[in-house]
């Protein structure tokens, strides 16, 4: 069944103000947070933000200073994990089963869009533990197709997994949140597997101008591709 209107629980909201403010604050502690590119958000709108995902920092990192409230999807397992999986569930962060087809789920973002939240995602599917990118699943492209609302490129830069070590040592640790300018894309008309490959060459349009964000050594996949 179509999901028409997308509700946040009140609970889940009063939650979200105290997550945010919280990982705020922690991150301004432990590391020196930069942000630039805030004036390319297209403020009360719908659009999708997709980021690079080194690590469990990423998520709290975007949307603790990320300048509205936005709505998350997450890989289902991450809920099995202890710590995080309460963290995820307090926010009402949605789970997604990677690689599966999930028509509850698409109407759901359909619903999110619709109502005009913005959206994050992580095009590469799983945390890549390394500072290069790894290549993009088609989720994002398929949304894309889908929503037709534009994507706003985000890329993380200092998450690695050894920030907390860091952190420990009292080196504070440089955190980047670098957002680009919104991408727009023409509606796909091709059909069959020529569809499929256009889902999957918007997927790396994606990547490639989150590529164009950072440093060369997190281009990975994407390398000698970025689009500044």
């Amino acid at each position: 069944m179509q999901i028409k209107n997308y509700h946040v629980p009140l609970h889940i909201k009063i939650n979200r103000v105290f997550i945010r403010a919280t990982f705020r604050m922690l991150f301004n502690i432990l590391g020196r947070v930069k942000i630039t590119g805030v004036e390319n958000v297209p403020l009360g709108k719908p659009y999708v933000i997709a980021m690079n995902h080194i690590s469990i920092f990423d998520p709290p990192l975007l949307v603790s200073f990320w300048p509205e409230e936005s709505e998350v999807i997450g890989a289902a397992d991450v809920f099995q994990r202890k710590g995080q999986g309460i963290v995820l569930s307090m926010y009402g962060v949605i789970p997604v089963h990677r690689g599966d087809y999930d028509r509850a789920l698409l109407d759901k973002i359909s619903a999110i869009l619709k109502k005009g939240s913005p959206l994050v995602i992580a095009p590469e599917g799983s945390r890549s533990h390394v500072r290069a990118m790894q290549r993009a699943l088609p989720g994002v492209g398929y949304i894309i197709e889908h929503s037709q609302v534009p994507v706003v490129p985000a890329g993380l830069v200092g998450t690695t997994d050894d920030f907390w070590q860091r952190s420990r040592r009292g080196e504070k640790p440089q955190l980047e949140m670098r957002i680009g300018k919104p991408i727009h894309f023409p509606p796909i008309i091709e059909k069959g597997a020529e569809r499929r490959a256009a889902r999957q060459l918007n997927a790396d349009l994606v990547m490639r101008h989150i590529a164009g964000l950072l440093p060369e050594e997190y281009h990975g996949a994407y390398a000698g591709q970025a689009i500044y």
